[in-house]
């Protein structure tokens, strides 16, 4: 997230990590597009107006013109018609008017990330798991399985990445904040836990260890 309102910055940070996001947050136009052209992120909160007389709008450019395709919200202050084309035209894929709610960023958020080439229902069955993402709530027959919010976006990931081999170091990267302390060692004992709540005994375990190189949710 690129948002130069310091105290808006971390209740939108606070807001997303209640739902599971891993969120890095930079203040200036200059540091968000270092981040966005150095890290793989699945998607960009851009605050239009920038300090130094910089534009998000310019952020958003630079990145299409090198053929970023990350997901891009921009945030700003202006409504008029005008300035939501000029957000679009520079290669936002939506446009969000302050003050906003965090129900519509949420919402807003996840259809983005439900696009191609990760096209994810919002509903899916796992075996005999059913996931809601809206919600964010699994079920077994009538049982609700009750995850952490890191096992739960461990999940979301292998999910959105089904039939793909994931490594320690990417599941590190997408799950966890850019300056978390967090090991290979943290990743394999968070997906201990999340298989014994998941797994069904009679079953094979749905998230396969590939020997070496990561994990995976298998296609169906």
């Amino acid at each position: 997230m690129v948002e130069d309102e310091i105290k808006l910055a971390k209740a939108i940070k606070a807001g997303l990590e209640q739902q599971s996001y891993a969120v890095d947050i930079v203040h200036d136009a200059d540091s968000g597009l270092a981040y966005a052209e150095t890290e793989d992120y699945d998607l960009i909160i851009l605050d239009r107006r920038l300090p130094e007389g910089k534009d998000g709008l310019d952020i958003c450019k630079k990145l299409r013109e090198a053929n970023s395709s990350t997901p891009i919200i921009m945030l700003t202050a202006r409504g008029d018609v005008d300035d939501r084309i000029d957000g679009l035209k520079s290669g936002a894929d939506d446009y969000l008017v302050k003050p906003f709610s965090m129900p519509e960023l949420y919402a807003r958020l996840q259809v983005l990330l439900r696009r191609p080439p990760e096209l994810l229902a919002s509903k899916t069955k796992l075996g005999d798991l059913e996931i809601d993402l809206t919600h964010q709530q699994i079920v077994r027959g009538k049982d609700r399985i009750k995850l952490s919010k890191k096992e739960y976006a461990l999940l979301e990931y292998l999910l959105r990445n089904r039939g793909q081999t994931v490594s320690k170091d990417k599941l590190i990267q997408h799950v966890w904040d850019f300056d978390a302390d967090i090991l290979p060692n943290t990743v394999e004992a968070f997906m201990r836990n999340l298989r014994k709540k998941l797994d069904n005994p009679n079953k094979p375990s749905i998230i396969t260890t590939v020997r070496g190189f990561g994990y995976m949710i298998e296609d169906s």
